[in-house]
């Protein structure tokens, strides 16, 4: 792609010194941090007009991903009904709408699971929310969580109108939809209902959008008479809060990147005040689960990859600790959920995530059973399964190439019945495609994992379009999963591969370790390595090889084109964290001192402020040829600003020695939305298909191939 035309916008410089440890770093263009200059808006208007100048002729390829999309999709659809209490839950799409409902109809004893029709309601069928109808008038919208009273009568909704993650909470009574209040605002994440329905807890954030008070608010009482139940002092903790199935217990979580504390409130004895589980220890990581008066703990006091143990629910401290289950080789423990007859385990193993069930026997347990399912790069999980006594519960099941598929297991017969499998309109043969598991030799010899998916009849010779996606960072894990706008790539004889690098969580805690704090050069080292065994193996060429990543993936491949820059022809960044050593520089910002277990306190230390600018992507960029750069940003991102992108793309146009009409460095801004990109779903499918058409016009791959 030759482009000719318009000028890409050059912001002025404006010296900044930064100064540390006797480091002096001159920064040009941190005067854009301010969205309230109108100068810094009109630059970032200035940008996304030459974007969208730039890449207008891939406007037709874009409508075609588009339409690709959307035909696809069954767009009046319905989730599987799940049953809690004395209700059945479920959530409607309907054609040319851009939000979900949800909805309920009533249970009665003895009912089997309804099997409803995407386009009838059924009996009794109430509307809890309808996205569509809060959503209209408003840029955007977007729901940070669903709360049912105690009775199930009343439905508290978290509302983002902005893209800030900062919430409302309306209230309303289910039966008649009659919202009783939205007085309670700009809050965070989560909430859980007093006992007798007439009150809740939730959570404020502070100035750094750090979840960090719990509060109690009656519902029909102005804000300010609600009660502060409890505040985490320390920065670096993070605290949410969650219920309990059985409704009895709020369940407060603190948790550094390395240490946790749980506290929890009776909801049955709020008077007896919130009591720590076991108090924060450092190093000391747990998860809890209440089962009755029996408490479970997944922890990794005696083993990197955690255990389980149990305490009585009385005496839940670490001294009262007793083993229940060790992993085994290679198997990183996760997490438990308990029922009345089993306690369901969430481990990974091999690379990949899959649940195994341990069953109760008397006051003891039996032996640790395999689900009933397996297959070639699959994902297993649980889906929701709310009811205390189910013995039938919902698996869900994924690979590359097989659509989601939902199953009732019997756990007494290990019966499985397809309760519903992704459909994908127009036909899709899981046969037709090819998914592989090669591994990359990392400079330190380490063995680091690629999922690869392609056609069928596409062969390693060297010649195809190529896309490595990759993320690294807080032990987060990339499963496989089907996608159908993957399916215009594959169709486009695209090769589609992740490198799990280290700093994810696929091979494990220790997996994490390696890719973080002073460790952290392996997760970029290790994509280059990925990368490259691409093109030694002839599945890519560097001319033909794009890299794409978010937030912390866009700070690995910031990192990784000025590492290898001639590796790859042209990359995606979505919320980009290429600024991060400014960020963790200032403890004011949102996030930072969290995230000082995560990459290192340059603040305080100097040796971790030089390991962070020897790769920190905005002050490494290199007079070399630089693959074209798209870079995607919001303008109200809570967790990367959008100054970070903003910034990159003026120091890699004045810096890199491309040639830009041929390679260009590109930002797009949404001006209305958040860390998540745009709300609702066709503008979520007009995004991808933006971003799409961009990679598939850079790997000249823009006619379909096979099928189609």
């Amino acid at each position: 792609m030759t482009t000719n035309g318009p000028s890409a916008p050059q912001a002025k410089r404006v010296p900044h010194e930064r100064i540390h440890h006797g480091d002096v770093f001159v920064d040009d263009y941190e005067w854009l941090r301010d969205k309230s200059d109108p100068e810094v808006i009109a630059h970032l208007n200035a940008e996304n007009g030459y974007t969208d100048a730039v890449l207008a002729p891939q406007q037709e390829l874009r409508d075609r991903i588009f339409a690709e999309i959307k035909g696809r999709t069954k767009e009046t659809d319905l989730s599987i009904p799940v049953r809690d209490k004395d209700w059945w839950y479920y959530a409607r799409t309907v054609e040319g709408q851009q939000y979900g409902i949800s909805c309920r109809a009533p249970y009665r004893e003895g009912d089997s699971r309804p099997v409803p029709t995407p386009e009838a309601s059924l009996p009794g069928e109430q509307v809890l929310l309808d996205g569509n109808v809060e959503a209209e008038g408003k840029d955007f919208y977007s729901v940070g969580g669903l709360a049912l009273s105690p009775d199930q009568n009343r439905l508290a909704a978290l509302m983002d109108f902005e893209g800030d993650e900062r919430y409302k909470i309306s209230v309303r009574t289910i039966s008649t939809g009659e919202v009783l209040e939205e007085s309670v605002t700009g809050v965070g994440y989560g909430l859980v209902w007093a006992a007798d329905g007439e009150s809740y807890y939730y959570t404020r954030v502070d100035e750094a959008w750090r979840p960090f008070q719990v509060w109690h608010h009656v519902v029909g009482e102005d804000p300010s008479t609600d009660t502060l139940l409890f505040t985490e002092e320390d920065a670096s903790y993070w605290l949410g809060i969650g219920g309990t199935h059985d409704d009895r217990w709020l369940v407060l979580s603190l948790g550094s990147k390395d240490t946790a504390e749980f506290h929890l409130l009776d909801l049955q004895d709020v008077d007896a005040g919130l009591r720590v589980v076991q108090p924060r220890t450092p190093g000391l990581d747990y998860d809890i689960e209440i089962d009755g008066q029996r408490l479970y703990i997944v922890h990794n006091r005696d083993r990197v990859d955690y255990d389980v143990s149990w305490a009585p629910l009385a005496t839940p401290g670490i001294e009262h600790w007793q083993p229940l289950l060790e992993g085994g080789e290679g198997e990183r423990l996760m997490g438990v959920s308990a029922f009345r007859d089993f306690v369901l385990v969430g481990l990974r193993s091999g690379g990949l995530a899959t649940v195994k069930l341990l069953p109760k026997e008397g006051d003891g347990f039996g032996v640790l059973r395999d689900l009933p399912f397996s297959g070639e790069l699959m994902s297993v999980g649980v889906g929701a399964n709310p009811t205390y006594e189910a013995t039938t519960l919902m698996v869900a099941t994924e690979s590359f190439v097989e659509p989601r598929s939902v199953y009732d297991w019997d756990t007494t017969t290990d019966e499985v019945t397809l309760l519903k499998r992704r459909e994908v309109l127009g036909g899709h043969e899981p046969s037709d495609y090819q998914q592989h598991r090669l591994w990359a030799t990392a400079p330190d010899g380490a063995q680091v994992p690629i999922s690869l998916v392609a056609h069928k009849d596409v062969e390693a010779d060297g010649t195809n379009p190529v896309l490595l996606y990759g993320y690294g960072s807080y032990e987060s894990s990339i499963d496989p999963y089907f996608s159908v706008l993957r399916l215009s790539l594959l169709q486009r004889g695209v090769v589609f591969a992740i490198a799990h690098v280290r700093g994810g969580g696929e091979m494990g805690r220790s997996w994490y370790l390696d890719g973080r704090l002073e460790h952290k050069r392996n997760t970029f080292d290790d994509f280059v390595a990925c990368g490259r065994h691409l093109v030694d193996t002839g599945w890519a060429s560097p001319d033909r090889l794009a890299a794409e990543g978010g937030s912390a993936g866009g700070l690995l491949i910031g990192a990784v084109i000025n590492e290898a820059p001639e590796l790859f022809c042209a990359v995606v960044t979505q919320v980009p964290f290429v600024d991060a050593l400014t960020t963790t520089l200032d403890p004011s910002m949102p996030l930072t001192q969290g995230e000082w277990e995560e990459w290192g306190n340059p603040l305080a230390d100097a040796e971790v402020y030089a390991y962070m600018k020897s790769y920190a992507p905005y002050e490494n960029v290199r007079a070399e040829r630089y693959p074209a750069v798209l870079a995607t940003t919001s303008l109200n991102d809570t967790r990367v600003f959008f100054v970070e992108p903003a910034k990159w793309v003026q120091q890699l146009r004045r810096t890199v020695t491309s040639d830009q009409s041929e390679r260009p460095i590109l930002l797009k801004t949404e001006m209305v939305a958040g860390h998540g990109g745009v709300s609702g779903r066709y503008e979520s499918w007009k995004e991808a298909a933006f971003e799409t058409a961009y990679l598939l016009d850079r790997l000249g791959a823009t006619q379909i191939v096979y099928g189609g």
